[in-house]
């Protein structure tokens, strides 16, 4: 039992946290406890976001196991922290205390979130495009920006545009003009240390016209491609390639898929982007920043 009185139950990290939705009351209880609010139950799925409500932690589903001493959920936060929880009672899904129960064979014809983990809103219309603009280097990002948080970005207005490489950033920026109510946010490949391409971005950032409504963030990854985990498309790891050689083809060559020509890169990217159905089959170096320049560009200003 915890000190408040409540259930507690058991992690796989050894801690024990109390449980505020136990299913042990009493019968006969005080008409107050009658009123405890009913866990309803829901199945484990990949990127169902649910709340701890003990510790707070909110996460979504990426993993599910059978461990030593049960069930086992594993969370995963939008700064890419994991933590395992045990399956049962003690979670919280829009405020609201629910279950959660081994997955369902099959998987439910409607879902409850978008892709990205957000709510989803049935009948909701797009909004009218705001001023702002999420720029990125290509169309494959743009297509898997879109396969993610395409839901979120209609709701929210905001239109993604690939820019087919940094190079014309500074001509693009001046000729959009981006202002306090016209902010651009734009993701990078690669950024690197000295690298030409974030002497662009750093100019960039420099120029005082740009201050506070221009953020350029810059993910990891060679190429779009390696933000998708690797297990999502049916391989271990994402191929090393050496410098010199195409980095597309030399990895669809070490993974044994098709590369005589462009139009097998193309089918293979077209492969890889069906294999992505929600946030949960993407790096949480993508994720977080992607959800950063999304908040960056729908900040309401005011003044």
């Amino acid at each position: 039992m915890c000190p408040t009185g409540g259930p507690s139950r058991g992690y796989s990290d050894g801690m024990t946290y109390s449980d505020p939705y136990g299913r042990d009351v009493l019968s006969g209880a005080s008409p107050t406890a009658r009123r405890r609010p009913q866990s309803r139950e829901v199945p484990v799925a990949p990127g169902l976001v649910v709340e701890d409500a003990e510790s707070g932690w909110v996460g979504a589903v990426v993993g599910f196991e059978k461990t030593s001493v049960g069930h086992v959920v594993h969370l995963e936060d939008r700064r890419g922290r994991r933590r395992p929880f045990p399956l049962g009672p003690g979670y919280l899904i829009d405020g609201k205390p629910v279950a959660l129960t081994r997955p369902q064979a099959k998987r439910p014809a409607a879902r409850a979130r978008t892709a990205s983990g957000s709510v989803a809103v049935p009948g909701e219309r797009a909004r009218v495009a705001r001023g702002s603009r999420i720029w990125v280097e290509g169309k494959h990002d743009a297509e898997l920006v879109e396969k993610i948080w395409g839901d979120d970005l209609r709701i929210e207005g905001v239109v993604v545009e690939p820019l087919g490489g940094l190079d014309d950033l500074p001509e693009k920026l001046a000729e959009f003009g981006p202002d306090r109510s016209h902010r651009v946010g734009v993701l990078a490949d690669h950024l690197v240390d000295g690298s030409k391409e974030t002497r662009i971005a750093e100019a960039a950032l420099a120029d005082r016209r740009n201050s506070g409504v221009v953020h350029i963030i810059g993910h990891p990854y060679i190429d779009i491609w390696q933000a998708v985990r690797p297990g999502v498309v049916g391989i271990r790891e994402w191929p090393e390639v050496p410098r010199g050689e195409d980095w597309k083809t030399g990895v669809l060559r070490r993974i044994g898929w098709p590369a005589n020509d462009h139009r097998d890169v193309a089918r293979a990217w077209q492969r890889i982007l069906r294999s992505v159905t929600t946030i949960a089959d993407v790096e949480p170096a993508l994720s977080g920043r992607v959800e950063e320049l999304i908040d960056f560009v729908t900040v309401e200003q005011t003044g």
